[in-house]
């Protein structure tokens, strides 16, 4: 793996760019600067934020600067990696039936299955917490079977409804909002993701592990809005 290429954000952040795309290894690169980071944190640094194959790094811009900041960070990539914690594991909650998985019988028919065997795969993958974006509480969970990968869609359906759990391409996601989405509707969950801890304001952390667990439909209504 080349070195990590940094680039200044505004005047508060540095991001550690490892590489491009959905990918273990430059995940697993990112997690090992964030333990190591947060293990024996720069006392100018503010927050870590991961992502896909990169790390956010803010710091106070009253106290350092981003040259200080890239000195900093080095030390500990130079250093022996710190290792991620042991991954926590959580099971959560799926709908596949009528009336929750809506795009169920279109996932299989594109991907030439049936429904049954659709449902089998993803159920029996486990997921990855890569990272949070695009809206509060929505963690892009990687691990779809290749077997279950699609494209996105050609335009963004409105009106998604918080709870849906959504795939596309390797990624899955459990939407916390009503929101519109171009990924596909394979399920649909009550499992809360964002929580009323505000030190910990979502139910995943990245690097946690992921898997479902199929419900029927009378337990499928959510009770968080």
């Amino acid at each position: 793996m080349q070195s990590p290429r940094f680039r200044p954000v505004a005047e508060h952040s540095l991001l550690v760019e490892f590489g491009e795309g959905v990918d273990a290894t430059l995940h697993q690169a990112v997690l090992q600067l964030d333990a190591a980071l947060n293990a024996a944190p720069p006392p100018e640094m503010v927050e870590t934020v991961p992502g896909n194959a990169c790390l956010l790094v803010r710091f106070d811009m009253l106290r350092t600067d981003h040259a200080a900041m890239e000195a900093a960070i080095r030390q500990r990539l130079d250093a022996r990696p710190a290792e991620p914690a042991e991954p926590r594991q959580h099971q959560i909650d799926i709908c596949y039936d009528e009336g929750c998985a809506v795009d169920l019988a279109a996932i299989a028919a594109a991907t030439g299955q049936s429904e049954d065997t659709v449902i089998a795969a993803h159920l029996g993958a486990t997921y990855q917490v890569f990272m949070y974006g695009f809206a509060p509480g929505y963690a892009y969970l990687t691990g779809v079977p290749p077997a279950l990968q699609l494209p996105r869609k050609p335009a963004a359906i409105r009106d998604i409804p918080a709870g849906s759990v959504l795939i596309a391409s390797s990624q899955c996601i459990i939407s916390t909002l009503k929101m519109p989405s171009g990924w596909w509707i394979i399920g649909k969950s009550p499992t809360r993701i964002l929580t009323s801890d505000p030190t910990h304001p979502f139910l995943f952390a990245p690097g946690d592990e992921v898997r479902f667990r199929r419900i029927p439909a009378s337990q499928a209504e959510r009770t968080d809005g």
